[in-house]
């Protein structure tokens, strides 16, 4: 599948600013319309990535959106998918625009957020897993964090100071972005002595919340070789999974505290976070050893490790080694969050997965300043959300 180009991205810094979610994405779409260089009046499709914490409007974003922009008429489509929103929603003007139902789209996701760690999302319902896990197991969201990399110790023999190096890197390319909320660089000692929040976890590997915005104008390639103007390289989705998990997910996955069973049916051959990363694979005709860089969904510092396995990078159990080789570093071979990630950005929900392509984007057209990854010319973003949601996509040059 090829044929959508992204024309135009644009953020507002996140951070904790006391806005609306809808300030945060008027500033965001604005700057993804100029740099486009595409006029409001010309977008033919808004989609927005929903928040729930927007009241009313946050559940119907687009329309949220397009209202707060102007109304002119253009088609909608809000998506709610946890973590992986932005994704669905970049995904929907994608459908549109290969469908041939519109030329050129803009996606938005924005979010305001409480302090501290996020809470359930529904009032009580107590058909509602992840209401379930909060209120009968007290299970935070870091309780899985802690969880995951407790099996990351047991399993390949990590220690805490391979999370807190992750952190450390992350901080680096962090300093290094004017979007980020967090700019001050960490040292692996600097974690190791901040709290425990979930052991083996300390406060400084598990991300913040935030506000925040990202947007991106998506376009047909008929459309964008007629907008395009300039030397800019043009950057285009090559691939884009937003895969459920197969039956039987035999690894817990968050909000469910229970995997199934495989007593009468084998596992599939990839779990979940893996099958994500090979059905872009796939679609774009690429492989691991084709990426430039990767934008991965650090929510914890151990996490991030497992990424780097799910995506192909390294064989299960080698992910600590890529890591202490710098190979993930910016100036590494293949650098692993060269934004900063969530570690230094924090997480603004809906935003998430459409900030990766931002930063993908941004880093293809050899427009990323002093984080810049030398002669990028593919990248891929991965992320996970609630209830089997999840997303991949690959961009080229």
């Amino acid at each position: 599948m090829s044929g959508v180009t992204v024309l135009g991205v644009g953020m507002h810094p996140w951070g904790k600013f006391g806005k609306s979610f809808l300030d945060y994405g008027r500033v965001a779409a604005r700057a993804a319309l100029a740099d486009a260089g595409v006029e409001w009046s010309d977008i033919q499709l808004v989609a927005g990535a929903n928040t729930w914490r927007g009241g009313y409007p946050g559940l119907v974003s687009a329309a949220a959106f397009a209202q707060d922009l102007g109304f002119h008429g253009t088609r909608l489509s809000s998506s709610f998918a946890a973590c992986a929103s932005g994704a669905q929603a970049i995904e929907s003007a994608r459908a549109h625009i290969l469908a041939g139902l519109c030329d050129v789209a803009l996606v938005v996701g924005a979010d305001v957020t409480p302090k501290g760690f996020f809470g359930p999302f529904g009032g009580g319902d107590e058909s509602d897993p992840d209401w379930l896990r909060f209120r009968l197991l007290g299970a935070t969201n870091p309780t899985y964090f802690g969880l995951y990399a407790q099996r990351r110790i047991s399993c390949y023999g990590a220690d805490q100071r391979d999370f807190a190096q992750v952190k450390a890197k992350n901080s680096r390319a962090g300093s290094l972005n004017p979007n980020a909320r967090f700019t001050k660089v960490v040292t692996v000692e600097e974690v190791l002595a901040s709290p425990y929040v979930s052991e083996p976890l300390h406060l400084l590997d598990v991300c913040a919340t935030s506000d925040g915005a990202a947007a991106v104008v998506l376009a047909s390639e008929e459309f964008a070789r007629r907008a395009a103007g300039g030397e800019r390289p043009r950057v285009r989705i090559a691939g884009l999974s937003t895969t459920s998990p197969t039956f039987p997910n035999d690894i817990i996955e968050m909000p469910n505290f229970a995997t199934d069973s495989t007593a009468a049916v084998a596992p599939p051959e990839e779990g979940f976070k893996t099958a994500l990363a090979s059905a872009a694979y796939t679609e774009s005709g690429m492989g691991p050893g084709d990426l430039d860089l990767a934008e991965v969904y650090d929510l914890s510092t151990a996490l991030e490790l497992d990424w780097y396995e799910h995506l192909g990078l390294c064989a299960p159990g080698e992910a600590e080694k890529l890591l202490r080789d710098g190979v993930t570093e910016l100036g590494g071979r293949l650098p692993v969050n060269a934004s900063g990630g969530l570690a230094s950005f924090g997480e603004a929900v809906p935003a998430q997965a459409i900030a990766q392509v931002v930063e993908l984007t941004t880093q293809l057209r050899g427009e990323a300043g002093a984080r810049q990854v030398a002669g990028a010319r593919v990248g891929m973003s991965i992320n996970q959300g609630l209830f089997g949601h999840g997303s991949a996509v690959i961009v080229t040059t």
